[in-house]
């Protein structure tokens, strides 16, 4: 992977990727503080996940994956 600097983006191409930014942001500040419900909010912000889950089944996804993954996620 090499970055490339291309300048600044149109506002529209921005907000693109500011929807998954702003998923990557709340993970890092989950991972960060061990704030389980940012690992959710995340999860429900996620594009693609939103358009194929509804909030109590991405709500049941994320409890069942920190739970079985909790012996690499202690913090949650």
């Amino acid at each position: 992977i090499q970055p490339t600097f291309i300048g600044n983006l149109p506002p529209q191409l921005a907000a693109l990727n500011r929807t998954n930014i702003n998923v990557q942001s709340l993970i890092v500040e989950a991972a960060l503080t061990g704030d389980s419900d940012a690992v959710y909010h995340a999860a429900m912000l996620d594009p693609l996940t939103a358009a194929v889950c509804t909030l109590p089944q991405i709500h049941g996804m994320v409890t069942e994956m920190l739970d079985a993954q909790a012996q690499w996620l202690p913090q949650f």
